[in-house]
C-alpha cells in the first residue's frame, strides 16, 4: 500500500513563498509519477504539476509555470513543491498524488493514491 502525507501549508501574503512537502511510503516510490493538485472551494480539483520517476522530467499547468517548481528525492521518498510569487488565486487545498506508471497525466482520476491535503491561503 502507498500512503502520502502533505505538509507545509499555511497563510502567506501575496507575493510570498511556501514549500510543500509530500512524504510517500512504499518500496516502489521511485517508479511513480507524483503530482500536485489543488482544489479551491466550489471548484473542481485542478492539476498543478507532476514529476516523473527520475525527477528529470516535469510538467506544469500554465497558470503556475515559472512560479512553482516540483522536485523529488527518491532516496528520502519525498516530493516538494516550491511556490513563489503566490497570488490570492493560488488559495486552495493542495494534494499530493501518485500514479503507478511513468507517464504524465493531468487527470485526477488517473492517479491511484492521494494524500489528505494541506491548506494554502494567500492573502491579498
Amino acid at each position: 500500500q502507498v500512503q502520502l502525507v502533505e505538509s507545509g501549508g499555511g497563510l502567506v501574503p501575496a507575493g510570498g513563498s511556501l514549500r510543500l512537502s509530500c512524504t510517500v511510503s512504499g518500496r516502489t516510490f521511485s517508479t511513480y509519477v507524483v503530482g500536485w493538485f489543488r482544489q479551491a472551494p466550489g471548484n473542481e480539483r485542478e492539476f498543478v504539476t507532476a514529476v516523473r520517476r527520475s525527477g528529470g522530467s516535469t510538467y506544469y499547468a500554465d497558470n503556475v509555470k515559472g512560479r512553482f517548481t516540483i522536485s523529488r528525492d527518491n532516496a528520502k521518498n519525498m516530493v516538494y513543491l516550491q511556490m513563489n510569487s503566490l497570488k490570492p488565486e493560488d488559495t486552495a487545498v493542495y494534494y499530493c498524488a501518485a500514479r503507478t506508471n511513468d507517464y504524465f497525466s493531468r487527470l485526477a482520476n488517473e492517479y491511484n493514491y492521494w494524500g489528505q491535503g494541506t491548506r494554502v491561503t494567500v492573502s491579498s
